[in-house]
């Protein structure tokens, strides 16, 4: 596989625009609990899509799962259902603030740890730390770190200025205080996807050992993950609908609004509608990761990998936070807030592009010393042995030979 950082960056911001405009679709969706929408989408977008795209471009599947270690099938698989929680309080904080600041609140926690934790985990840092296209990349980083928080200062601007009956207008169920805490807690749980592909690299390892192209290795891991973040999604809200009494949107049964509501009498859905909405809503979401999955291939490096994924949505939510109306209202110095965030997200995304560039392989047979990630990485302090689900720790001790283990993380190795 020859690394493109090119066509990896270009990858990742087609998956960072379908990840921010998801959530269009729903805003057509009428007369449907919140639960009900974001469950038929959730449909879509873990169960089936997943399925059927890894079932088309993945040779075998079927046999690639049975032929993967357990261990990375059940890691991938709580990793999934950790990050339901967050794909589930992220559906809430775009609810409560709107797409542009919420997603900057809650992308903010989700770079830091989905960018930072795999590598220190894996006992990867001291090899970024010390290499150019490392010192690069996380310069990258913490430069995304900064345009997303120009933009969540932006978001706080436009809330000062807007009156309550604009906020309302753009974004129907305003919250701030409820907003900030859910954003708080999706950010953090929704880092774990990035936990769940480093987990099922050896999902994705054996897709290509039987025939998958490497540009889809990663779709393989899709199915296992995605339907962790089912579980989660499909627990809450059936909770949901007992509680709201919800579950005959499904079929459109009449809804009589409550006493002291708006007034209309008994209302049905457009039920059709409703589910080719949510059904398309689901599906853009699927794709942000269908794209992130070959992104990430081609870039070879899932430490910027995640770090480029959350500036194409942070740059996509905010331009199409504007076209929505969320922004109007607001004055010139917070449109130029807008403006310098949007630009310091894609300076951190050529950033990042660029220490890819300079990871490129390289015929040396020291590059391994630079920090590359290779096949066998060895971190600065010694040789690498599991400590846990996610862990790889250096040692003082010298290990001459090394064969592969069936442990959760392809690059664990053991003494022969």
């Amino acid at each position: 596989m020859n690394p493109n950082p090119l066509l990896g960056v270009l990858l990742h911001a087609i998956g960072g625009l379908a990840s921010a405009s998801f959530y269009l679709p729903f805003r057509g969706v009428k007369h449907w609990a919140w639960e009900t929408y974001w469950l038929v989408g959730g449909f879509f977008s873990w169960i089936i899509a997943p399925w059927a795209v890894a079932l088309l471009l993945v040779p075998d599947l079927f046999e690639v799962l049975r032929d993967s270690p357990a261990q990375s099938l059940r890691w991938t698989y709580f990793f999934g259902v950790l990050w339901g929680v967050g794909g589930l309080t992220f559906g809430l904080t775009m609810r409560y603030l709107g797409i542009a600041l919420g997603m900057a609140m809650a992308l903010g926690y989700c770079a830091i740890f989905g960018a930072l934790m795999p590598p220190l985990f894996e006992g990867k840092m001291g090899g970024i730390l010390t290499s150019t296209w490392g010192l690069t990349t996380l310069t990258g980083v913490a430069v995304c770190l900064i345009g997303i928080a120009i933009s969540g200062w932006a978001g706080r601007s436009k809330e000062r200025e807007q009156s309550a009956a604009q906020k309302q207008t753009a974004i129907k169920e305003f919250n701030l205080f409820k907003g900030i805490l859910v954003a708080a807690f999706a950010g953090v749980m929704s880092a774990s996807m990035s936990y769940g592909f480093a987990a099922g690299k050896q999902i994705a390892e054996s897709a290509v050992a039987h025939g998958a192209d490497d540009m889809f290795k990663n779709i393989a891991i899709l199915p296992v993950v995605l339907a962790g973040g089912f579980t989660t999604n499909f627990l809450c809200c059936l909770i949901l609908h007992m509680r709201n009494r919800t579950g005959g949107d499904y079929i459109n049964r009449p809804v009589v609004p409550a006493a002291g509501g708006p007034p209309g009498g008994v209302r049905k859905a457009p039920l059709l509608a409703n589910y080719c909405l949510s059904a398309l809503a689901g599906v853009t979401w699927y794709m942000q990761f269908f794209f992130y999955g070959m992104g990430a291939t081609k870039l070879n490096n899932d430490f910027s990998s995640w770090t480029l994924h959350m500036a194409s949505i942070m740059i996509f939510g905010t331009l199409l936070g504007v076209a929505i109306g969320e922004w109007k209202g607001s004055s010139r110095a917070t449109f130029r807030l807008v403006a310098l965030g949007l630009a310091v997200l894609v300076a951190s995304t050529m950033i990042v592009g660029y220490g890819n560039y300079l990871r490129r392989p390289s015929p040396s047979p020291s590059k391994e010393a630079s920090g590359s990630v290779s096949v066998c990485p060895i971190s600065p302090i010694g040789p690498i042995r599991p400590i846990g689900p996610m862990g790889l720790m250096g040692q003082t001790e010298t290990l001459r030979h090394y064969r592969a283990s069936s442990s959760l993380d392809t690059a664990l190795f053991h003494r022969v």
